[in-house]
């Protein structure tokens, strides 16, 4: 498996981290106030990012 395709399972990985987050934020923003939010936005940031970076083809032209 070459790292693009590391790369976008990895960020598959991560936004599904992320979305489980999500269904317990609010026990976790108890816990962690904040700082539940803001790990949230870098799980999110960084899931996007890693499935971004797979991409190098530019788009096709319009017709």
């Amino acid at each position: 498996m070459n790292t693009r395709h590391r790369n976008f399972w990895l960020g598959n990985g991560v936004l599904a981290v992320a979305m489980l987050m999500m269904f317990f934020m609010g026990p976790l923003s108890d816990a962690l106030g904040i700082w539940a939010a803001v790990i949230w936005m870098v799980l999110a940031a960084l899931g996007v990012a890693l499935i971004m970076s797979d991409k190098t083809d530019e788009p096709p032209a319009p017709e």
